[in-house]
């Protein structure tokens, strides 16, 4: 259960501010519509964090132990890191709502805006190293929820309020812990 506490609570924080926060903002803002567009952060952060999961799984059967260890422990420094710089929509990114309505908006330009994001690259590597990939998915997708799901309710207004660098430091010291005890060898009862 640690890997699903874990990761709903580090994709929550890490996601308070991120570029999909963002964009759950913009399409609220722009359409009014607030279950179309949770169904569709929910579909595309299912399908996409399923992915990274799945990514995860074949790297912790691929890679062995010690190296794993290692590269690991320096990519959650290096998502703490990442963590601390902060995201900016890209307009692009909205524009496809006019031609797939707001549930296919939703889908993709969240899918899209993923890709590669740090709540990405994470459930990657929490599903390598908790070696519980579909416990690591749900964790993500609910700490997207958790952080996504106010956004298209409140918008701006919660936004202005929320101290975004006290939220996204806590962030980066929890990927901070995570790197230095899997580089001290925490994990290693899941051979790593």
């Amino acid at each position: 259960m640690e890997s699903l506490f874990v990761s709903t609570g580090v994709v929550a924080l890490a996601e308070i501010g991120d570029k999909t926060q963002l964009l759950a903002f913009i399409l609220a803002a722009r359409f009014k519509k607030p279950l179309p567009i949770i169904l569709g952060i929910l579909v595309a952060t299912i399908v996409n964090h399923g992915l990274a999961g799945a990514l995860g799984a074949w790297i912790t059967a691929s890679i062995s132990p010690e190296i794993l260890r290692w590269v690991l422990g320096a990519s959650f420094i290096a998502m703490a890191v990442w963590t601390l710089i902060p995201d900016k929509i890209e307009e692009e990114e909205t524009q496809i709502a006019k031609r797939l309505g707001v549930f296919g908006a939703t889908l993709v330009t969240f899918f899209l805006a993923e890709m590669g994001d740090k709540t990405q690259i994470a459930t990657v590597a929490m599903a390598a190293h908790y070696a519980q990939p579909l416990l690591v998915v749900i964790g993500t997708t609910l700490g997207m929820l958790i952080a996504d799901v106010p956004a298209v309710f409140v918008g701006d207004k919660l936004a202005n309020k929320i101290p975004m660098k006290l939220v996204h430091s806590i962030a980066a010291a929890i990927f901070a812990i995570l790197g230095v005890a899997t580089l001290l060898g925490a994990g290693a009862s899941f051979g790593f």
